[in-house]
């Protein structure tokens, strides 16, 4: 109704800077020139690019360092439960064991994705870094970013399955709610 621009990511809201629409009324306002609107964007655009550069560094070195270890551990003691399980229950494991191994399964699952996804991204930053400053902007954007989401998705669901006592982070719902 209002004509209103609606762009979805910050790299498409910063190209309105720069705009034909958006440097008229700036000069006609006698606010900036088309030169300190571009100047400005640049830094806009490198300082979005430096943003993503950082959590992305930061979501890797914890989920290498931190998540996938922590949740490694605790499929650990879930196996060694498993193989206790087998020798007591030979005949009715599967029955026993069913609800552990499925965990067993899924920890597995989500620490695969989630090296994979650490990997991938590390490789996209990388490319990303090679390219001019627009480029590197919207490389940040549609393809270092969507493995920040995929990423933290997988160790969200890791921190409901991993046992309170070993999960080295603070839970959700212990920033949420104080004990």
């Amino acid at each position: 109704k209002r004509k209103l621009s609606h762009t979805k990511n910050t790299v498409e809201a910063l190209k309105e800077r720069i705009s034909s629409k958006t440097k008229d009324l700036f000069e006609r306002l006698e606010i900036m020139n088309a030169v300190e609107l571009k100047a400005r964007y640049d830094i806009e655009l490198e300082e979005y690019a430096k943003r993503i550069q950082i959590e992305s560094r930061l979501l890797g070195d914890l989920a290498r360092n931190h998540i996938i270890p922590t949740a490694m551990r605790y499929q650990n003691l879930l196996v060694t439960n498993c193989a206790q399980l087998k020798s007591m229950y030979e005949k009715d494991f599967k029955s026993v064991a069913q609800d552990q191994l499925d965990v067993i399964e899924k920890i597995s699952f989500y620490i695969k994705d989630i090296q994979e996804g650490v990997d991938a991204m590390t490789l996209s930053r990388k490319r990303a870094n090679t390219q001019d400053l627009q480029d590197r902007a919207e490389s940040y954007c549609y393809k270092v970013l969507p493995f920040l989401e995929q990423i933290r998705n997988n160790c969200d669901k890791l921190e409901l399955l991993v046992e309170d006592e070993l999960w080295p982070l603070p839970k959700y719902r212990e920033l949420l709610f104080i004990n």
